[in-house]
């Protein structure tokens, strides 16, 4: 895995990035004890538990579309909505111990299977279990995302302050962009001020307020992983309002 796909998806690279990224999260929770897994995670109406249980079985989901793309049968992600809730609910109680083996263990087969991906399995469209269909490769980018935004959740001391550069650049363009193609989202100008970056949302759909901040600050808040205390706007009052996203 040492070339780039024709999208410029660098197979190799991104997954020094989820290893990383899994170390960290790893290193936090073997902090906790059985008590502070059974604590209120960031996310409403979930422990910490809850959040350890979907990182490992999203691991498990991802894998399973790696393995449809390098062979082509058909593999869901999970087998419904439904069961992957009832999956994270079923696991979330258990101690400590059991969590942190258990999101390594996943951690371990997701990446297994991530090396046996040829390069042209990639570039092969699968299907999440919300009907959305990517090229394989957005597996990779999700898996990565998903440790970096949920390892905040667990509000143990991580924040988005040290989230991976590239993540924060790559994905707030994929988050502007889903905004602009959504009729609930406020027009906005963004401005990062550590990169100098500048998004625009909506634009043309009314006035559109410039809102400061250095680039994982501005991500975090549309993420709905902060309430934008450290921005700051211009043009409007007071901060608009992100609909829900992720």
């Amino acid at each position: 895995m040492t070339a780039e796909t024709d999208a410029g998806f660098d197979p190799a690279a991104t997954l020094d990035q989820i290893s990383a990224a899994t170390a960290q999260v790893l290193d936090t929770a073997a902090q906790f004890t059985d008590a502070d897994v059974r604590a209120p995670s960031l996310l409403p109406n979930w422990s910490r538990g809850h959040v350890l249980t979907h990182l490992a079985r999203n691991a498990d989901g991802g894998r399973r579309l790696l393995i449809w793309a390098r062979t082509g049968v058909e593999m869901a992600e999970y087998p419904s909505v439904a069961a992957r809730a009832e999956e994270i609910e079923a696991g979330a109680g258990r101690s400590a111990d059991e969590l942190v083996a258990d999101l390594r263990d996943s951690a371990a087969r997701f990446a297994a299977e991530y090396r046996r991906m040829p390069l042209a399995a990639w570039s092969r469209t699968v299907r999440w279990t919300r009907g959305q269909e990517h090229p394989a490769a957005r597996a990779a980018d999700s898996r990565l995302c998903e440790v970096l935004v949920h390892h905040v959740d667990l509000g143990a001391g991580y924040t988005p302050a040290q989230w991976l550069a590239e993540f924060v650049d790559a994905m707030l363009s994929r988050v502007v962009a889903s905004f602009s193609a959504r009729e609930d989202a406020p027009a906005m100008r963004l401005h990062a001020t550590d990169t100098g970056a500048r998004h625009d949302i909506r634009p043309t759909a009314g006035p559109a307020p410039m809102i400061h901040g250095t680039g994982s600050s501005l991500l975090a808040w549309l993420m709905g992983r902060s309430q934008g205390a450290d921005l700051v706007a211009e043009g409007c009052p007071r901060l608009p309002e992100p609909p829900f996203l992720y």
